[in-house]
């Protein structure tokens, strides 16, 4: 009986710690106009893998959509990596990034050749996701009038 309260106990602590790293809904574009009026607008930066799209929400809130297509990421575990990753360092960027949509597209595979490792994928991810935030940190250019 002791042995399951403790498990039970252990249990809950550890649930208890992936519900402060969750990434919540709201965090999240997750409807197909949401992702659409977004492609809508011209890219905001490219990276060697990557394109980065930026609009202002008119939320408190920065939301963060991922597209990570089998074209380019064949594997469903080389899909998930980039999904992760790009979720990881969004979150610790949430708050400068506050009042934006920030749209991560990748847009060429990694070669075989050069990322032979999920390692070296994941090095060239975090890079090229940390750089692009940095540039989707920065004040928006004035909409038109």
């Amino acid at each position: 009986m002791a042995g399951s309260a403790a498990a039970g106990r252990s249990f809950s602590l550890a649930l208890h710690s992936v519900s402060t790293h969750a990434f919540p809904k709201a965090a999240r574009l997750t409807k197909t106009d949401e992702f659409s009026s977004v492609f809508a607008l011209r890219p905001r930066r490219r990276s060697p893998h990557f394109v980065l799209y930026v609009r202002a929400n008119g939320r408190e809130e920065a939301r963060l959509g991922v597209v990570v297509g089998k074209k380019f990421a064949p594997r469903a575990a080389e899909r998930n990596l980039v999904k992760r990753m790009a979720r990881e360092l969004f979150r610790g960027r949430q708050d400068q990034l506050a009042g934006r949509d920030v749209l991560l597209r990748l847009q060429t595979k990694f070669p075989r050749t050069e990322f032979a490792s999920r390692a070296a994928i994941r090095r060239a991810c975090s890079a090229e996701i940390a750089s692009l935030l940095e540039v989707a940190a920065r004040p928006l250019p004035a909409a038109p009038a």
